[in-house]
């Protein structure tokens, strides 16, 4: 009897139409267009501008495209998990919001919080609901509106971050494509060196959180930086290996887009040619959850059916993993 899988059949993306340019970060901090690229590789990023939008208007929109692209009906997914650390609020949780909107009545829903790895690990939540042969039809969105928790007048975290929300719809299939292993980790030792200090209980939101300004990204670059260099590539090489997939093999390799000097330094600890990266981190920054699937949804006319895909990320907490897989359709 043939395994049940979980594949991607679908994916869309909304990008907020306002290019934040690093001219125009340049006016705001002390920064400069060859400082960011030299650094960060990032050259612009989408920001979401609109009064009263936030990430579940994103989650929405993607959702929405998603059902169009794929004739998939509301009423047939059964199940919605959401990726993000910038929900709307913290309840009722974003994704009973774009269940709502998006006319999903018959899926029950929550949010997960990973930070950059939230993608893997909804991805994978949502493969295992469906090997069990309960589902058959799951969206998982990666969304987040990282303006909201950027501080603008930090030079060393505000070029990094934009703003994306992206949906991908996972079947069930009992062909020899979708996701085939995953290998995901964390460490709370790493939280110190990149977190959000306020806002939650230990910290809750008071004046004086607000003049220290604690409700915005902390990072600490250099740990940081190694840390995911190190676990990105040895967790990718580790997935390869106990899948007996080569380099030659794989079609491409779909990092988190961090930072582009991380990317570089994985794929170069990796032996692979930057022709089997995925790149687009100069077009929209850090979306956080969004990267990959944003990453997935611009290489779409290039992937076809049976294409063998490591996807890889690292995130604040410390989160980390890597998802192999085969690709489920030829472009369309």
């Amino acid at each position: 009897m043939s395994k049940t899988r979980a594949a991607i059949t679908g994916i869309d993306v909304f990008l907020p139409e306002y290019r934040l340019t690093n001219d125009e970060l340049s006016t705001m901090v002390d920064t400069s267009d060859e400082w960011i690229m030299q650094r960060i590789g990032i050259k612009e990023r989408r920001i979401l501008k609109e009064e009263g939008k936030a990430t579940a208007y994103m989650g929405t929109k993607a959702v929405e495209g998603l059902l169009k692209k794929t004739n998939t009906k509301p009423e047939e997914i059964e199940l919605l998990i959401v990726a993000t650390i910038t929900p709307d609020m913290l309840f009722p949780a974003t994704s009973n919001i774009i269940a709502y909107d998006t006319g999903l009545k018959n899926a029950w829903t929550y949010d997960l919080l990973a930070a950059c790895s939230g993608f893997l690990f909804a991805l994978q939540t949502g493969t295992a609901f469906i090997e069990t042969g309960r589902y058959k039809k799951i969206i998982i969105v990666g969304a987040d509106k990282m303006s909201s928790i950027t501080d603008y007048e930090d030079r060393t975290t505000c070029p990094l971050f934009g703003d994306a929300g992206t949906a991908v719809l996972l079947e069930s299939t009992t062909e020899d494509v979708g996701v085939i292993d995953h290998i995901l980790h964390t460490d709370g030792s790493g939280g110190k060196f990149l977190y959000l200090k306020a806002g939650g209980s230990l910290h809750p939101a008071s004046h004086e959180t607000v003049e220290r300004r604690e409700h915005f990204v902390y990072q600490e670059g250099q740990p940081v930086f190694k840390f995911a260099v190190s676990r990105m590539a040895d967790v990718s090489i580790e997935i390869m290996k106990r899948n007996n997939v080569s380099n030659d093999e794989l079609a491409y390799l779909v990092p988190h887009q961090a930072n582009m000097r991380i990317i570089e330094a994985v794929a170069r600890r990796m032996g692979l040619i930057r022709e089997k990266v995925m790149i687009n981190i100069q077009r929209y920054g850090n979306t956080t959850a969004a990267t990959i699937p944003l990453c997935l949804w611009e290489w779409g006319k290039e992937l076809h059916k049976g294409d063998k895909l490591v996807l890889s990320a690292f995130g604040g907490g410390f989160t980390w993993g890597a998802i192999y897989l085969k690709w489920a359709y030829d472009p369309v």
